[in-house]
């Protein structure tokens, strides 16, 4: 398994604020330097927000090396035209960048996000009530906690392929091209999207730069944009996607009947909400739109601008939802080619890593992981560098700690070794003790 997550080991100082922000217990801090459990990670980023010294950081392809190789291919993300606040219309962006070097590929990349908000409407359709509501698919972070933490619901989760991935094989197909391309990405969750694609299905991206580093890079470069025309609303159907709801709204416009949908952003209502659908609890609902960062892809933890004004810039463009015949035709003639659009495996689910490979002694160890566990003072308060106490409990059966890297239990030991040490300097040898 692999991850997207950086680690600056001479950076961090061992202050246990990234354990206690991970949703999936992944993070662990031993003798003051921090580890990732790769299996456990969804590269939510929620650990970078917490990291104060830049111990951790986004494991992207380096920008400046892939732009000074001629002309870029660039997959650019729904949040990506809000980020450099005058230009933010993708016809402008994509004229101002391609001076610079760097064609956008906004054709592809609309037609692939109406495929996808098509496809995922015509599923809708033909699924019974007892098999709604479905999944978005979009946000690697929540697929991988469903993996985790929810893997009754990976059925849910809808079978199409991420709208990026789509666009990458739209322009491949349409120009025969096998250049380099390259994605812009808001979040470490789509960086090991390319890399290690959910499913195991190879990706026609070959590398992953964040929209912060191109950003910068661009803005230190003087690029600049004249607005000479009125841009076309129907260019902004697919930056929607940036904001919370954006998804869901798109899909809607597809749909043969109205559809009851649920949008939520950040990790806290996410699990809330998964919780809630295992629980049976969303009858009625049709689709779930679920996105890990707070108010969407805006508040990826890899783009420069502030993720209010990015929203505030989306939220107030016209949006023109009507298709025109030609691209309703494109999409009927796409959607019957199931090899472009739909996954290939179902989702597999993600089991921590056993106990013991023999069966016998994973029970063993089970008791004595409850045995420790009863013990512990259930305050969680990560001074062992473990997210909880459950998970320090875990370590020490699997080798990978002591019962005193509890601060609590080791206090106790040095109370009851400071009380023995007076009792013996308050004793005597038998021999020289005076009767009384």
């Amino acid at each position: 398994m692999a991850h997207s997550i950086r680690i600056s080991y001479s950076a961090c100082h061992g202050c246990v604020n990234c354990i206690k922000s991970c949703p999936t217990e992944a993070i662990r801090v031993i003798n003051g330097s921090i580890a990732i459990i790769k299996d456990l990670c969804v590269d939510c980023g929620e650990c970078l927000r917490a990291c104060a010294r830049k111990a951790l950081g986004l494991d992207d392809d380096d920008w400046d090396l892939i732009h000074t190789h001629g002309m870029t291919e660039g997959l650019p993300d729904p949040t990506f035209f809000a980020q450099f606040g005058s230009f933010w219309l993708p016809g402008e962006a994509k004229k101002a960048l391609a001076g610079n070097g760097i064609d956008l590929l906004t054709d592809e990349t609309e037609l692939a996000f109406d495929l996808s908000a098509y496809a995922t409407a015509k599923i809708i359709d033909e699924m019974s009530y007892d098999q709604l509501p479905l999944i978005s698919a979009y946000c690697p972070s929540v697929i991988g906690i469903i993996q985790l933490q929810f893997p009754e619901l990976l059925s849910r989760i809808i079978p199409i392929k991420n709208p990026l991935e789509i666009a990458a094989e739209l322009w491949r197909k349409k120009t025969k091209s096998y250049a380099p391309m390259t994605l812009f990405a808001p979040c470490p969750a789509k960086i090991t999207l390319v890399r290690e694609p959910i499913g195991k299905e190879p990706s026609s991206i070959q590398h992953i730069v964040s929209v912060r580093k191109v950003v910068h890079s661009l803005m230190a470069s003087g690029v600049k944009v004249s607005r000479t025309e009125a841009p076309a609303k129907s260019e902004w159907r697919f930056p929607t996607w940036g904001i919370r709801g954006g998804e869901t709204k798109h899909i809607s416009k597809f749909a043969g009947r109205e559809l009851t949908v649920i949008a939520v952003s950040g990790l806290r209502n996410t699990k809330d909400l998964l919780q809630q659908l295992e629980l049976g609890r969303l009858r009625g609902v049709d689709f779930v739109e679920c996105r890990t960062c707070d108010l969407g892809c805006f508040g990826g933890v890899a783009v420069p601008e502030s993720r209010f004004l990015a929203h505030l810039r989306n939220r107030h463009i016209e949006t023109d939802w009507n298709m025109s015949e030609k691209r309703a035709h494109e999409l009927k003639e796409l959607y019957e080619m199931p090899k472009l659009w739909h996954t290939r495996e179902p989702i597999p689910s993600k089991q921590r890593l056993p106990l013991s490979s023999d069966l016998g002694e994973a029970m063993e160890r089970m008791k004595q992981m409850k045995a420790i566990f009863a013990e512990m003072p259930h305050i969680d308060c990560g001074a062992c560098g473990r997210p909880s106490c459950k998970a320090m409990a875990e370590d020490i059966v699997r080798e990978q700690g002591e019962i005193t890297d509890c601060i609590f239990k080791l206090r106790e030991g040095i109370s009851s070794l400071a009380n023995q040490i007076l009792s013996l300097a308050d004793s005597q040898p038998h021999t020289i003790q005076k009767r009384r």
